[in-house]
């Protein structure tokens, strides 16, 4: 009751502020996303037609975002809300949407992207799921935009939805597009050929997130510092992981640089090896305002570290050692 209550005083104010900023004669399109990363590509298709918002900030973990009242109000104004999808956003994109009362992104809606219907998704589950399991996705791993190369498809989704939205300005947002996926693919072609004499390199990770940007590059994950999803590992299973980097010498552990660090160093010192804090969203850190900054500055710390092992002539573990 109090929450209905509370939906009903959230969408009085919605209408008011509707109608009081109302002017279609010279409205852009409000798009509106859950992760940064998303906003940056709507902005560079939609260019000076749109106006991108996201909910959740670049350096937080977009699991966890508090479906706040103000995000309702902008929700309410979306005429496009562009999101992850794969149940990345299931514990507060469903009561933004409920509390903003508009049609117009409802689930089905010409409004309302999943931008996720176009990417070949990594890691889906297969046989039965329980919460023992941790916070397993059961539709996939949702990280996909830590892969440039998705980053392509879903520009092309945001521009079809664009242009239906607004067929007028179509060749505009058609000529947009078409720069960002030249210039995404050619610096794509840059990254992979600086990765490249590292493929093979394992490293551990804390949490499942590094998934695609590690099948794109060619380097992989022998563990994880979390035994499972969103739940605390235990002394033994670190133990056990300290053990495994020892035994094939594993001397990189990648974290998120939302991620209390605590555990993961503890796991570095304890094994030999390096605590790598990356970016995963634009915004994440100083300067990184577009997405393929955010590439730029995820390789280019890479690069760095994978060059490190090799100087110090560390033995990089082969891809078929078992």
């Amino acid at each position: 009751m109090r929450y209905a209550k509370f939906i009903g005083k959230v969408a009085c104010l919605l209408g008011f502020i509707t109608a009081l900023f109302a002017n279609p004669a010279e409205a852009k399109l409000t798009v509106v996303t859950t992760i940064p990363d998303l906003a940056a590509i709507a902005q560079e298709i939609g260019g000076e037609k749109v106006k991108v918002q996201s909910i959740a900030k670049g350096y937080q973990d977009p699991h966890y975002v508090e479906a706040k009242p103000s995000y309702m109000v902008q929700v309410n104004q979306a005429d496009l809300l562009v999101y992850v999808g794969l149940q990345l956003e299931i514990g507060w994109l469903p009561l933004l949407i409920q509390g903003a009362r508009n049609p117009q992104i409802n689930p089905g809606a010409k409004g309302n992207l999943d931008s996720s219907k176009a990417i070949q998704v990594l890691e889906v589950p297969s046989g039965e799921l329980d919460r023992s399991m941790g916070d397993i996705h059961p539709e996939g791993n949702p990280h996909y935009w830590l892969d440039p190369r998705n980053g392509v498809l879903i520009g092309q989704q945001i521009l079809d939805r664009l242009k239906l939205l607004s067929p007028k300005d179509g060749a505009y947002f058609e000529n947009n597009f078409k720069t960002f996926r030249d210039t995404l693919t050619a610096q794509i072609a840059d990254w992979e050929k600086r990765i490249a004499p590292f493929k093979g390199i394992q490293v551990v990770s804390y949490h499942k997130q590094f998934e695609y940007l590690m099948n794109w590059l060619g380097f992989s994950a022998v563990g994880y510092v979390e035994e499972k999803p969103g739940i605390p590992p235990t002394a033994k299973h670190l133990a056990s992981l300290v053990d495994l980097m020892k035994e094939r010498g594993i001397k990189i552990i990648l974290i998120a640089n939302f991620t209390d660090p605590k555990i993961a160093q503890l796991v570095a010192e304890k094994s030999g090896a390096k605590l790598v804090v990356l970016p995963t969203s634009v915004g994440g850190e100083e300067g990184i305002d577009t997405y393929s900054k955010l590439f730029e500055r995820i390789v280019s710390e890479l690069e760095r570290e994978f060059k490190q092992l090799q100087a110090f002539n560390v033995q990089r573990p082969s891809v078929s050692q078992p």
